[in-house]
């Protein structure tokens, strides 16, 4: 039996709201295989146990097996153990993971068990529609938008899975190897934790490039309780565990607040690998940019006030002139109003395979507007942006430099004979 299944996982908890529309999804599944829905209700106390229960017939009548599990306890175990139990109580040799206020397309299960079955050591994941529509148009934008090389290179600078988690569909034997999903409860965010062991371990991530799945935006959704510090602190240890340790030393680009912060939130044998923060230039507009003013490079240094160490750490702060790579870049892009930011152009695609020298720059990049390709880092083998920089490449570095200026400050950027002289 399970190895013709697929199981549909399927965590509840208070979903009255949008259980009949998501339930009605799972019955339209155009999948011609066999399936089943695996439902584990976390102590629900709405009318979810019912809809469950009237849903249980029609899809029975319908050829799909549903098996319901759960608890009433006083308090909700929490979407981790949800899962957990969901995928432990199904039969199925491969897991469709959906989320109780989402709404499948009919085609999701037969396209993405196909692309599953040729990349049976990956998570796969879809395009999603938004509802509402304008809600989180840039992260929205940015997880349809991602090239395939992006699902892997921007892994370091989001705040989540760069395939979102109502989207996987995996084979039961990859998950074991994996899983199970972390059972801390409310405001852990056991996706991104599971997908970090998942990358661990060498899978791969794809998407089927096909809208398969009604996402929604509500308050109550479970994304809502956990912090965004706690996943910060995830992705700086991701980021210790995966890339620093292949460095002697390295550069934070950005002098300013969220690069002062990165630099506090590394452990303090990464801290000593810091030789210097650098930033483009020292102009007030850009600087405001940038969230560095001018005083902070005539300083020449920043101080770790609240290290234990005794001197306490003074960190050069360079001219991206004078500093080397490899880079940790570390910026905050706002709309300021003014024109395209320094050396961002508008580029639509991400070249693949943009290779120089072996050093590596990472981007950890809270969510912006803008869009655009950085120009004049030598050395560069992988460049990864953000929700708020879905297009962020890197120019060629076989081709020529192009002129880079300011485009408030011409003067303050070095031209074509310097940046050369700066990749050489």
């Amino acid at each position: 039996m399970r190895h013709h299944t697929r199981s549909i996982i399927l965590p509840v908890h208070n979903a009255e709201p949008w259980l009949d529309e998501c339930l009605r999804s799972v019955l339209q599944q155009d999948f011609e295989g066999t399936m089943e829905l695996s439902v584990f209700n976390d102590a629900s106390k709405d009318k979810s146990g019912a809809i469950i229960e009237k849903w249980r017939v029609k899809l029975e009548d319908s050829g799909v097996h549903v098996i319901i599990g759960g608890h009433d306890s006083l308090s909700p175990r929490g979407v981790g153990y949800s899962k957990n139990q969901a995928v432990a109580q199904s039969s199925g040799s491969y897991l469709c993971f959906l989320d109780s206020d989402d709404v499948m397309m009919p085609q999701r299960v037969r396209l993405q068990h196909q692309a599953a079955v040729q990349h049976p050591s990956s998570i796969v994941g879809c395009r999603v529609r938004r509802d509402p529509p304008n809600s989180t148009e840039r992260y929205t934008r940015w997880i349809n938008q991602l090239t395939p090389e992006q699902l892997l290179t921007q892994v370091f600078t989001a705040n989540g899975p760069t395939v979102i988690m109502p989207t996987w569909f995996c084979s039961r034997a990859w998950f074991s190897h994996v899983g199970p999903f972390d059972e801390g409860g409310q405001g852990v965010p056991e996706d991104l934790l599971f997908f970090y062991e998942h990358l661990r371990k060498g899978g791969g991530v794809v998407r089927v490039d096909q809208s398969l799945l009604l996402y929604r935006y509500h308050p109550r959704a479970a994304t809502h309780s956990v912090l965004e510090t706690t996943i910060w602190t995830h992705r700086v240890r991701f980021l210790e565990e995966q890339a620093l340790p292949r460095w002697a030393a390295f550069t934070i680009w950005n002098a300013g607040k969220q690069g002062r912060r990165l630099y506090r939130s590394l452990t303090a044998a990464s801290q000593r690998k810091v030789v210097a923060f650098c930033d483009f230039c020292a102009c007030p507009q850009v600087v405001a940019f940038c969230d560095v003013d001018e005083n902070k490079i005539r300083k020449g240094f920043y101080c770790h006030e609240d290290s234990q160490e005794r001197p306490k750490p003074r960190i050069p702060i360079l001219h991206f002139r004078a500093a080397r790579p490899p880079f940790v870049i570390c910026v905050k892009l706002v709309d300021t109003g003014h024109p395209q930011p320094l050396a961002l152009e508008e580029a639509p695609q991400w070249p693949p395979g943009a290779r120089r020298g072996g050093t590596e720059l990472y981007l950890l990049l809270p969510p912006g507007p803008h869009r655009g390709r950085l120009r004049g880092q030598p050395e560069v083998v992988a460049l990864a942006g953000g929700p708020g920089l879905p297009s962020l490449q890197l120019t060629d570095p076989r081709q020529p430099l192009p002129e880079a200026t300011c485009s408030l400050h011409p003067q303050c950027i070095p031209g074509q004979q310097e940046l050369c002289e700066l990749q050489a």
